[in-house]
């Protein structure tokens, strides 16, 4: 499960991860501490001689096919049966991606019945890719994304049952080449990132993503030492 995220870092950070051209490192984008679904995010694919591409899409698959917007939840796809469910059958076959982020949120409910958020993110929270799928609908001229999940593994268990997958660096090239083939993809998916994870308390403010509650104290210890 990922249902918000962080993006903080510098372009020029981000831009390091990736092979983009050097007229991509020039971007100027805000750091944003709360993205929420159907909010328009960047991700990169594969481009053209050898390099990555950079494009902008709403948080939440449109499939190619589809005449209007969808209705249920596809901000995230389940990585054990996505290759097979319509919705998310075509993308993996050729338009997979990555993601930016340097953490995301989950929540644990607490003892009065709301819901306690927790910041998750790699040590020294440095920036990372998530696992995705995207694609392009003609008919409603919208390009949008999706983040890929995994059963969870220590640590993030503690806090949920499932997880979004970080991918490995090694495998970036290989999980966007739209000719990797479906089956060998899918073993992509086991090189993460996602055991070296940590975690803390933040405030409930967070919870919130309307009225503009998006600024760098949302990442910030609920109990700092």
């Amino acid at each position: 499960m990922c249902g918000r995220f962080t993006r903080y870092h510098s372009w020029r950070d981000i831009h390091r991860m990736y092979e983009l051209t050097d007229s991509e490192e020039g971007r100027n984008t805000e750091a944003r501490y709360n993205i929420a679904p159907t909010q328009e995010v960047l991700f990169i694919t594969e481009g053209k001689d050898g390099y990555q591409k950079v494009r902008e899409g709403r948080w939440w698959l449109v499939p190619s096919w589809a005449k209007e917007m969808p209705k249920y939840a596809l901000f995230n796809a389940r990585s054990e049966d996505a290759a097979e469910k319509p919705a998310f059958r075509d993308s993996f076959k050729s338009k997979r991606c990555l993601i930016p982020a340097d953490g995301f949120y989950e929540w644990t409910k607490a003892e009065d019945g709301g819901k306690d958020p927790w910041f998750i993110h790699l040590p020294d929270q440095q920036p990372f890719s998530f696992a995705g799928l995207w694609a392009y609908n003609p008919a409603l001229d919208i390009t949008s994304c999706t983040i890929l999940t995994a059963a969870a593994q220590e640590p993030m268990k503690r806090l949920h049952d499932r997880q979004p997958i970080i991918l490995d660096p090694t495998v970036y090239d290989a999980w966007l080449d739209p000719a990797t083939p479906v089956p060998e993809a899918k073993e992509l998916l086991v090189h993460d990132l996602d055991g070296e994870l940590e975690f803390y308390r933040v405030g409930r403010e967070v919870n919130a993503t309307r009225g503009g509650t998006d600024h760098a104290g949302l990442i910030g210890p609920l109990n700092p030492q």
